[in-house]
């Protein structure tokens, strides 16, 4: 499943993504299992463009950049992104341009289960802990 992100220009002329009711939902839906605010956000931005610079996703997901910089590290040190140095074409520092290393769909197959392991194992401990009481 896709939702793809409403497109504007912004004052430069420069076309951004937004995100729309489905996105914000997708993101409330992972919030919801306990993925971090910023994390749920960028990684939905990023499921919804083929790359994006820090920048973008800044003004897309509507974070700040200290935000964007501690998803994106949670997202490397996971390995769902990969990352280019792209220069601009104006005079200035080249560009860290970021993209998932697989499907959206993939990525959130891993949280799924990720998330069930961890009921799992909590369960198990609960029924422990009833049994020590009996």
């Amino acid at each position: 499943m896709t939702y793809w992100p409403e497109e504007r220009e912004n004052l430069t002329g420069r076309k951004v993504q937004y995100f729309t009711e489905k996105e914000d939902e997708l993101t409330r839906i992972l919030i919801g299992i306990g993925v971090p605010r910023t994390v749920s956000k960028v990684l939905v931005f990023l499921g919804n463009t083929p790359e994006a610079t820090s920048r973008d996703i800044e003004r897309g997901a509507d974070l700040r950049q200290p935000e964007v910089s501690i998803a994106m590290q949670y997202l490397r040190e996971q390995g769902w992104i990969t990352s280019r140095l792209e220069r601009s074409d104006s005079i200035g520092r080249p560009q860290n341009v970021v993209r998932l290393s697989q499907p959206i769909a993939g990525i959130i197959e891993q949280i799924r289960t990720e998330k069930e392991d961890t009921i799992r194992r909590k369960m198990a401990l609960a029924h422990k802990l009833r049994d020590y009481l009996t």
